[in-house]
């Protein structure tokens, strides 16, 4: 019996398709590099369907894929091997906000923009965002421990699941916290899932926890001349002022997204390198952030700067830095996401500098969240070069860099996971011990290895 009347035998035939587009669809996310190569995509529309499929996979060895909005970076949602993807998107609905205990409980399938529109509409706010939220998926950010562009106000996904549901790679169903703010009742199970890459477990219930509407958000845009003055901004700002974001990347970045016309720099001093901050201007804060503005100018810091007039502007602005991704593609940049320490991206991209550019000759269009060391690095292939020699040079590039960030003892992945990309590198990041002792965790979790196989370790 071959997988398709397997699964016939458990779900519908309108949840079960072997469609030679839906398998190239829902058989790979937004890595580029690797060729999708799945054997079947099912569709669970409830827990108990999940359960139903493990137990069926775990009896006759078939391995899982779980699958959410695939826009992951890290080929963690890529079938290689003829796996059975197991997709999430008919579980998508927003169930239930609390809001004395100020949560939502969702399936994992529901949509991050979906989600934060139906809080908002009740007056809260999930503040975990980033440029894909049109299409990922609840469970996806939870799986990979999403960040995103508010981490220095609001932290990392981790810090917002309040419960999780998970069918683990043993077919059990887990109903982890119920919700609580304090349960000092042993081991935190959340946090084993979270950020696991679906290893463990098929995330198929979340719980948020929600905060208050912020008021009245500012962006202010400031160029600057010197890499170095980037963070002496950032420690001005940040000492003074209340931030939800400080972005940064530079003219390369902005000569894409210009290019591709749909916003233009409002700011007519041309620099290098290019700084977003985010804040709320209620409670004097934004007097606050005009008087650092002077300051920065006065300290030849930055050389102008422009802050939003309008909801149109505040969008703009915004676009100038969340269209790169997009902007970039055109080059099929080869993409790196990493962090250290934020008193070390300086040294970071001074090092960096000699030996992308220097060294290998290679444009790079870097951006990111300085305010929590996380960078994204795009190198941009040459029209001159083939793909394959493109990422043969790319990969010696990995050599030199993540042993530069070893040496910083920063991360190869800082949000977009290990998958498959950075696999390879995970002795960079995390020591033997700690490395086994995830091996170890996997084995209890998912003894069968069934679960995202060849993904993480």
């Amino acid at each position: 019996m071959n997988h398709e009347e397997l699964f016939l035998k458990i779900l519908s035939s309108n949840q079960v398709s072997s469609n030679s587009d839906d398998l190239e669809n829902y058989g790979k996310d937004w890595t580029k590099h690797f060729k999708a190569n799945a054997s079947l995509v099912v569709f669970p529309k409830s827990t108990e369907e999940v359960k139903k499929i493990v137990d069926l996979c775990k009896e006759h060895s078939i391995e899982i894929i779980p699958s959410g909005g695939r826009t992951g970076l890290s080929a963690g949602a890529t079938a290689t091997n003829k796996e059975v993807i197991v997709s999430l998107e008919k579980m998508n609905k927003i169930k239930t906000l609390n809001p004395v205990d100020q949560t939502v409980r969702c399936e994992a399938g529901a949509i991050l923009e979906d989600i934060q529109k139906h809080v908002e509409e009740k007056g809260y706010y999930y503040p975990v965002d980033f440029a894909a939220r049109g299409s990922c998926q609840i469970g996806g950010t939870v799986a990979t421990n999403a960040g995103g562009i508010k981490v220095i106000r609001y932290g990392l996904t981790r810090n917002w699941i309040a419960g999780l549901t998970v069918v683990t790679g043993n077919g059990e169903v887990l109903k982890i916290n119920n919700g609580l703010v304090k349960n000092a009742t042993g081991y935190d199970l959340r946090h084993l899932f979270i950020g696991s890459e679906g290893t463990l477990g098929i995330v198929t219930e979340v719980e948020l926890k929600l905060t208050n509407l912020p008021s009245d958000l500012q962006v202010l845009t400031l160029a600057t001349d010197q890499l170095d003055n980037i963070m002496k901004v950032y420690t001005a700002f940040r000492d003074k002022v209340t931030l939800t974001a400080f972005e940064s990347y530079t003219d390369v970045c902005l000569k894409y997204v210009e290019a591709a016309g749909r916003v233009q720099s409002p700011i007519s001093e041309k620099a290098p390198y290019y700084v977003l901050i985010e804040f709320e201007s209620t409670h004097g804060q934004l007097d606050l952030a005009m008087s650092v503005f002077e300051t920065c100018l006065e300290n030849e810091w930055v050389i102008d700067g422009v802050i939003s007039q309008s909801d149109q502007q505040f969008k703009d602005l915004w676009a100038l830095r969340e269209d790169i991704t997009e902007a970039t593609s055109v080059k099929q940049p080869y993409k790196n996401d990493i962090s250290v320490n934020i008193s070390k991206v300086p040294e970071f991209l001074n090092n960096l500098d000699e030996i992308v550019k220097k060294k290998y000759d290679f444009e790079v269009a870097w951006f990111g969240h300085i305010g929590d060391g996380n960078l994204h690095v795009n190198i941009l292939k040459p029209d001159e070069l083939s793909s394959d020699d493109f990422m043969k040079k790319c990969k010696q590039v990995d050599q030199e860099m993540f042993q530069m960030i070893k040496d910083l003892g920063g991360s190869v992945s800082a949000e977009h996971g290990v998958g498959l990309v950075k696999k390879d590198f995970l002795s960079y990041t995390r020591s033997p011990d700690e490395i086994a002792y995830m091996k170890q965790v996997k084995s209890i979790f998912d003894p069968k290895g069934i679960l995202n196989p060849g993904k993480l370790l």
